[in-house]
């Protein structure tokens, strides 16, 4: 019966048992108790029959003969006797009356303590039953992933803000493993589809290759301006082909230490074209990092490539490389800023996507690789666009050993 009743409907029936319950059975035992003590003490019937058999007494004693000391003690016992039965009387007068005005008062402060009760078990329920109530619908919220309300002033006990506290963090932590798990999924599919190509791709490239080498000697001049084409549209495939065999795996291969001013200054001289002008800042030398020295190369490649081709000739690129920390631990942290115009506030969000590029002939895979290598040496890579121009790219590498995922 009570646990078909709502759960502040519970709560507030156990708290004002809890509390009038005792008070009931205390106010009844009290009032029996005084209903059956006062009479006792107030028993005047008794007194009665004790004034009359000591009148008789004394009516005796003063026919006798007695000594002037013996009738002095005879006439002070009955002015004692006579004063006690009016005392007797006027008790017996006062418990009769009495009894029902206790009764009656306590009845009284029987119905104010439940009014009073009433007030407090509903207080209480309310400030334990929204609460918890409210809790509980996040919970239904977090299990079907939608967002939380936003932040409220804080109601009921503290335990409660704390409580709302961490399940906050807890559906923070959920989304973002929600969304790195997508995420996940979504690059696993775009490298599967990534690798397929690149083998479909390379199966015609290699004969086609040969073909070309063929005819590059054996083809006559009036067939130079085809051969050149079919050179630079091989080279293109070729380079898309190793594209999206690079997007198609993870860095793989035993680890080592990567001092990264040395990387830094190798990728920006090896990368960059000479008519840009390359300003390199390192802020400490020899900082190790432990990865794929690889793909770490290629990441910061693609990026400075994209660098370059923002900023054009005459632009000018600054790399430099800063110690900082990432989730507490010591890190190393590469920015990549270009001179170029920018990227569209409406593009940034996507910059990262595979196969999405603004360049004629590009395969949209520079920044998407450069991303794929970061974060599988459980780093961070950011960009931005400052007001005053250009584009930054920052990647926060951990001096540690990146973790096997």
């Amino acid at each position: 019966m009570l646990r078909s009743l709502p759960f502040r409907t519970r709560l507030l029936v156990i708290l004002a048992a809890l509390a009038l319950v005792p008070a009931i059975g205390v106010t009844i035992a009290w009032s029996v108790g005084v209903g059956r003590t006062l009479p006792l003490i107030g028993e005047a019937a008794a007194w009665e029959k004790v004034a009359a058999s000591g009148s008789r007494v004394f009516d005796s004693l003063r026919r006798a003969e007695l000594t002037p000391g013996q009738r002095s003690a005879i006439q002070t016992h009955e002015r004692e006797l006579s004063q006690s039965l009016t005392q007797a009387r006027r008790l017996e007068f006062l418990v009769d009356r009495f009894v029902p005005l206790m009764v009656a008062g306590a009845l009284i402060g029987l119905l104010l303590l439940a009014l009073i009760v009433s007030r407090v078990a509903g207080h209480l329920s309310r400030q334990l039953s929204r609460p918890l109530n409210e809790l509980v619908g996040w919970t239904e919220r977090i299990a079907h992933g939608e967002p939380l309300p936003p932040e409220t002033p804080v109601r009921g006990a503290p335990e409660f803000e704390t409580l709302r506290r961490r399940m906050r963090s807890m559906s923070d932590e959920l989304d973002e493993g929600r969304s790195r798990a997508l995420e996940a999924e979504r690059l696993r599919a775009f490298r599967e589809s990534a690798r397929r190509f690149a083998h479909e791709l390379k199966n015609p490239l290699t004969p086609i290759q040969f073909a070309l080498a063929r005819l590059e000697r054996e083809a006559p001049p009036s067939l130079g301006d085809v051969v050149e084409v079919l050179r630079t549209e091989t080279s293109r495939l070729d380079q898309m082909s190793r594209a999206f065999a690079q997007f198609g795996r993870l860095p793989e291969g035993p680890l080592s230490d990567v001092d990264v001013g040395e990387m830094v200054r190798y990728a920006s001289r090896a990368t960059v074209p000479p008519d840009i002008e390359v300003e390199v800042s390192v802020e400490k030398e020899d900082v190790m990092v432990r990865g794929h020295h690889d793909a770490l190369q290629r990441a910061l490649s693609n990026v400075l490539l994209n660098a370059a081709d923002a900023s054009g000739p005459g632009g000018k690129i600054e790399v430099g490389v800063e110690l900082t920390q990432i989730a507490g631990a010591d890190a190393v942290e590469i920015h990549v800023r270009d001179s170029g115009p920018g990227i569209p506030p409406e593009r940034i969000q996507s910059i990262w996507e595979p196969y999405i590029t603004s360049k004629p002939g590009g395969t949209g895979l520079g920044l998407a690789i450069a991303r794929q290598a970061i974060l599988a040496h459980d780093g961070s890579i950011d960009i931005e666009c400052p007001p005053d121009g250009g584009t930054v790219v920052t990647f926060v590498l951990p001096t540690q050993r990146p973790s096997a995922a």
